[in-house]
């Protein structure tokens, strides 16, 4: 029952061809050149055909965190970093298609698709073919982190700043820019039945600063106005990306093993 409720934050193609209802960074503002390391991943399967875009951090000149949803199955990713990403004029996929940067996917040893719920290892990398030289890349957060802050600071003073290119609105009209937005949410909790330990449950409601939906996956949780990266944005609740948003966490052993290649 648990699998059914959960929204990975992909945008898929037939959800751009198909206008189902979405939202994105929501409420949120352009980033502009703020966060020039997060950038917009489209993947490919084996012929080549774009399937779904996520977003994702350069935490390295050549390593891109994402999702694990987003690189699963996948042949293949490209990466743009532009602030406003320009689309495909084909009138089809809503796609990039050049310009962008070839990269090979790796997904997590042990994300099975939301198989393993609470702890779903829902994170992915994307090898680039060329650096990207920046002053400075997303760093991860170290262990235990994110505890240490709802142990030391109520809830409700700790905030994050999600950033991605996911939809910006649905109601009264669909806006899905390829654009780079940036939000700000607040910490929830992080020991529900939904977090457990391993996800970060932070606010997504309309009029709260800000929030994740479909094409954000794999955007960066940043701690405050800092560029480390506490969580990977996963998955919501339902369809509208309204109240709750949820994000794979990077200050916990599963994930440094994964991301430091100390995977088993």
């Amino acid at each position: 029952m648990m699998r059914r409720i959960i929204v990975p934050i992909i945008a898929l193609v037939t959800l751009l061809l198909t206008a189902l209802p979405a939202a994105a960074v929501t409420d949120g503002q352009p980033d502009g050149t703020e966060h020039p390391y997060v950038g917009l991943a489209v993947f490919y399967d084996e012929d080549g055909n774009p399937t779904h875009r996520c977003s994702g951090t350069l935490i390295s000149a050549i390593v891109f965190l994402t999702a694990g949803h987003c690189t699963y199955q996948t042949a293949y990713a490209q990466v743009w970093f532009d602030p406003e990403v320009v689309r495909s004029t084909d009138g089809e996929t809503g796609y990039p298609y050049t310009g962008g940067i070839l990269g090979e996917v790796e997904t997590h040893s042990g994300y099975d698709d939301f198989a393993t719920f609470p702890n779903t290892s829902d994170l992915g990398l994307i090898y680039l073919e060329r650096r990207v030289r920046l002053s400075e890349y997303g760093a991860i957060a170290s262990l235990g982190t994110l505890d240490s802050l709802a142990t030391k600071r109520g809830q409700q003073e700790v905030t994050f700043t999600v950033v991605g290119y996911g939809l910006q609105a649905v109601k009264p009209k669909l806006m899905q820019d390829t654009v780079r937005y940036q939000g700000i949410v607040q910490l929830v909790n992080l020991g529900s039945a939904l977090t457990d330990g391993y996800n970060l449950h932070h606010t997504n409601a309309k009029g709260t600063g800000g929030g994740t939906c479909f094409g954000d996956s794999g955007g960066p949780v940043f701690l405050g106005d800092t560029n480390v990266i506490v969580a990977v944005t996963s998955f919501g609740l339902n369809q509208n990306c309204a109240g709750a948003g949820f994000a794979y966490r990077t200050d916990i052993q599963n994930a440094h093993d994964f991301i430091y290649g100390d995977e088993d």
